[in-house]
């Protein structure tokens, strides 16, 4: 089933108009360093990209009466978008100046940024590419620990790393709403560990039917609208 928020027929993801299509829109920025020498392998991207938005969430500027919490809270009111950018060289230097979070992988370095007006971009993030994320794994990725959460990837869909990278952000987001605060307090303090892995075709169809949160992408930009991209597999959820 998919991630529903209170009204159930008023979820983020939903592909017919609602409510949260007459909000304000606003985004949520990610910027991926790419430099031309040494880009980050593609699920690296993928893990630390779902980890910053965890981050961005978490973060005490997000919350209460934090400096950010009131354009987290009107992006979390409308469709909840996702846009990934990339940096090299002294564009990542721009960005890292700008108010945000760096989160890094293993090699990889992402930085988000509190959430904007949709039409209202930094000019120093609004001149970043959106193409060009393509990455990918010089290895195969290990079996993921069944013991921590798994975003579990769609099999049929043909995402860029940016895309997957959003999607990736959704269904860490999805997850972080379904745990308790007790539950959301033990990930951060353990530091967000997650892996991103994409399904065998028997297990997706497996891990839609589960129950777990479940991302229908809007199919703003890439694929279909009501695409199933991202079953977000926590522990604590099974």
């Amino acid at each position: 089933m998919s991630h529903d928020v209170t009204p159930p027929t008023d979820s983020p993801f939903r592909t017919e108009p609602t409510a949260r299509d007459r909000a304000p829109q606003f985004v949520l920025p990610l910027v991926v360093r790419i430099e031309k020498a040494d880009p980050p392998a593609r699920t690296d991207a993928l893990e630390t990209a779902a980890r910053a938005v965890l981050v961005m969430l978490a973060d005490e500027r997000s919350v209460g009466d934090g400096e950010w919490a009131e354009a987290v809270r009107d992006w979390q009111d409308a469709r909840i978008r996702k846009v990934v950018r990339r940096a090299r060289g002294a564009e990542w230097r721009r960005a890292e100046a700008l108010p945000g979070i760096t989160v890094t992988g293993k090699a990889a370095e992402v930085r988000v940024f509190p959430p904007v007006p949709l039409d209202g971009w930094p000019k120093e993030l609004a001149r970043l590419q959106v193409s060009g994320t393509d990455l990918d794994d010089p290895e195969p990725s290990a079996e993921a620990d069944p013991a921590a959460p798994v975003l579990w990837l769609s099999p049929d869909l043909d995402m860029s790393a940016g895309k997957a990278m959003a999607q990736a952000g959704h269904g860490a987001q999805l997850a972080w709403w379904e745990l308790s605060d007790e539950e959301r307090a033990a990930w951060r303090d353990a530091g967000f560990p997650l892996a991103v892995r994409t399904a065998a075709p028997g297990r997706w169809t497996e891990l839609t039917a589960s129950g777990l949160p479940l991302v229908r992408d809007a199919g703003f930009t890439e694929i279909a609208p009501g695409s199933c991209t991202v079953v977000a597999d926590h522990p604590a959820l099974r």
